[in-house]
């Protein structure tokens, strides 16, 4: 008989595939709250150079004003969907898919991503963004 993790094991597990998930899911339900409580408060969060939010950022707050809550203002549906999880120690690489349409332009965005995340304690330390920038660039850009 096999053992199953409870929905509360897993809303307090700190293995590093099951923050990095809850980051997810909070992120899908625009839970910057529950985002917020996967983050270390000295986390560095790196969205990609080309990325319409390039740079590093830190602590809780500072993540998800500067990217979440960003990207929210400026895609309808914006979504991060997670689909492989490669776990090393305390490195997760997740291999997923942004989908959004961008407001200004209309324009649908389908990327591939993949996002290596550093975990300890049971919180993210660090994030490291990595996606074909064009691809986002495009659909930001209306048409001439």
């Amino acid at each position: 008989m096999g053992l199953t993790m409870t929905e509360t094991d897993f809303a307090t597990s700190s293995t590093p595939a099951d923050v990095v998930r809850r980051q997810y899911l909070a992120s899908a339900a625009a839970d910057l709250a529950a985002l917020r409580a996967t983050l270390a408060p000295d986390v560095e969060w790196t969205e990609m150079a080309g990325f319409p939010l390039a740079g590093t950022y830190r602590t809780p707050n500072g993540v998800t004003a500067n990217v979440m809550q960003r990207l929210g203002a400026d895609w309808d549906g914006w979504a991060a969907h997670d689909d492989t999880y490669v776990v090393d120690g305390e490195n997760v690489v997740v291999l997923a898919r942004y989908t959004a349409v961008h407001k200004a332009t209309g324009k649908h965005l389908n990327a591939r991503v993949a996002h290596h995340f550093v975990v300890r304690g049971g919180l993210i330390v660090r994030f490291e963004q990595f996606v074909d920038t064009a691809l986002v660039r495009d659909a930001a850009t209306p048409d001439s």
